[in-house]
């Protein structure tokens, strides 16, 4: 079992995120007697996938259907294929934005062409 301060320093985020992600019905910790939030490994594997999710700008509102959807899946009723459909939707958005990255990256690559024809002496950094 981790803390949130351990959670915190294996995910490369703050405690306050943690703590926001379950405000927002994202995250279930276990609680001590006292209080404090307690996480494993499952947890962490989750919280891991959620915080890929936000890094590729899924919105909160997508990342609760989605914990909604697996909280709903049992043995009577499958999510699944709604999950699936999310998720494809989801990795859709995600390709137009490497797609973008692609294209900012090639006009930057350009105009740093243009700048080392001026200034032959300055070697690319990168």
């Amino acid at each position: 079992m981790y803390t949130i301060s351990e959670i915190s320093r294996l995910t490369e985020t703050t405690a306050h995120t943690i703590r926001y992600y379950e405000k927002e019905g994202l995250l279930f910790p276990t609680r001590t007697k006292s209080g404090v939030r307690r996480y494993d490994e499952t947890q962490l594997t989750w919280l891991r996938f959620v915080l890929r999710l936000r890094a590729t700008h899924m919105p909160i509102d997508q990342i609760r259907e989605y914990v909604k959807l697996f909280l709903a899946s049992s043995e009577t009723h499958d999510t699944s294929l709604e999950r699936l459909r999310l998720l494809e939707a989801h990795q859709q958005n995600v390709r137009a934005q490497l797609a973008e990255l692609i294209r900012t990256e090639q006009m930057i690559t350009e105009k740093i062409s243009v700048y080392q024809q001026l200034h032959p002496l300055v070697k690319e950094t990168f």
